[in-house]
């Protein structure tokens, strides 16, 4: 049976928070909200939660995963950016966008594109994400929380504790959340293009 942790929104509770750190550095897997949906999450290195969450999904071992990250201070360790990449990230984050780039030897090869050795990286805007990220000190390794066979994601924490009561570890209920996906831009050619639209305004990118 999972844990329940209703948080602060805004304000999230420092205990509560550092108990979820907990949870993922022993190898669980969470639920938590964003700025678009809700997502579900574990530490970066592990394999066995990954197979979790691709479980959880019903997806294959190609399902790309997202790196969720407190601010773009990690980009360099994950990510290959040139000045101006790197100055368009920083006008749209925190946000909900996910940025597709070039990968790094850092990345763990399960964790990239099989073909394009790229990887999503994302800044959400969202305090309960960031208050979580600065205590776990390094990104999340993540995937928007959609159930197999439907077309959006959960947005209601009584809802995902209920459906995942025992396939999660925790289930962060920070509120409901936003229906949307993020908006992904592929920066991997330079110039950005845009891979899905959703919450995040598109428009400076076309």
């Amino acid at each position: 049976m999972s844990q329940y942790f209703k948080v602060h929104p805004a304000d999230p509770q420092a205990r509560l928070m550092r108990r979820a750190v907990e949870i993922i550095r022993d190898g669980g897997v969470i639920a938590y909200p964003t700025d678009s949906s809700y997502a579900l999450g574990c530490a970066i290195g592990n394999k066995a939660a990954m197979e979790r969450i691709r479980h959880i999904r019903q997806v294959g071992a190609g399902h790309n995963f997202t790196l969720v990250c407190g601010d773009l201070s990690e980009l360099s360790h994950y990510a290959r950016v040139d000045n101006d990449t790197y100055r368009l990230l920083k006008r749209f984050t925190p946000g909900p966008y996910t940025f597709i780039l070039p990968a790094t030897r850092e990345v763990p090869r399960r964790l990239q594109h099989p073909r394009r050795r790229s990887i999503g990286l994302r800044v959400p805007d969202y305090p309960v994400v960031a208050a979580l990220l600065e205590r776990l000190n390094e990104p999340l390794m993540s995937s928007t929380l959609i159930m197999p066979g439907e077309q959006l994601p959960l947005n209601d924490p009584l809802l995902i504790r209920e459906r995942l009561e025992n396939a999660v570890d925790l289930v962060l209920d920070g509120g409901p959340c936003d229906w949307q996906f993020t908006t992904v831009i592929d920066l991997l050619s330079g110039a950005p293009q845009v891979a899905r639209r959703g919450k995040g305004d598109a428009s400076a990118f076309v």
